[in-house]
């Protein structure tokens, strides 16, 4: 016998199902996504996750700001022009004295024992005598702009890129130094910290702390 016709009346009922099922699906899912959001909600409202500094974070919220940390700071350096006189000793030195009243409180130094702030502050500011996965035009932009909630503050506010890169050179060579090269550094800096602040505001105009954005 020959195959009877399908009606036009039964394809219609088929697909009148198959639509009401997706609509049953996705009624299901914006459900779901409604509870979850409004679950999230009340338990920030009421408090329930803890932003204290001595309590790490979850795995996976760690992840997550960790993830967004590396790659906003890798999406946001790509323009950074790199000085080609990084290595210049005196631009290292310069560096130095600027690191060792600026950064070695948190970040610490060769020789140095981790202070007061340093075990204090989470997350962990990075011990950077041990060396870096940023680039130097990473570690450029982080210096300069700073990262929220971290505790690193943007040093470009307050000063200017010449600066800035003489932190970087130091950085670049941190890793290799031991305590004695470091506070030798430290000590043929051409000026103290304070002296370049004062020359910086007086020579660019920049007393003020306004920066260009780079």
């Amino acid at each position: 016998m020959p195959p009877k016709p399908v009606s036009d009346e039964s394809t219609s009922g088929s697909a009148a199902s198959r639509s009401a099922r997706r609509r049953l699906v996705f009624a299901w899912l914006v459900g779901a996504l409604l509870v979850a959001v409004g679950a999230a909600s009340l338990a920030i409202y009421a408090g329930a996750y803890d932003v204290a500094a001595d309590t790490p974070h979850t795995q996976p919220v760690y992840w997550f700001l960790q993830t967004v940390r590396q790659r906003s700071i890798a999406a946001s350096a790509t323009d950074v022009a790199v000085p080609a006189d990084l290595a210049d000793p005196k631009r290292i030195a310069s560096g130095a004295a600027q690191y060792d009243e600026m950064c070695s409180g948190c970040h610490l130094a060769p020789g140095m024992k981790r202070t007061e702030i340093s075990q204090g502050l989470y997350p962990r500011a990075p011990e950077l005598r041990r060396g870096s996965d940023l680039t130097a035009a990473e570690e450029f932009w982080v210096v300069k702009h700073g990262i929220k909630m971290t505790g690193m503050p943007a040093w470009g506010v307050t000063h200017d890129d010449d600066l800035l890169w003489d932190i970087v050179a130091l950085m670049q060579k941190l890793p290799e130094l031991s305590a004695d090269q470091y506070q030798s550094l430290v000590k043929s800096a051409p000026k103290t910290h304070e002296e370049m602040m004062r020359e910086m505001e007086i020579g660019t105009g920049h007393g003020d702390g306004e920066q260009p954005h780079q």
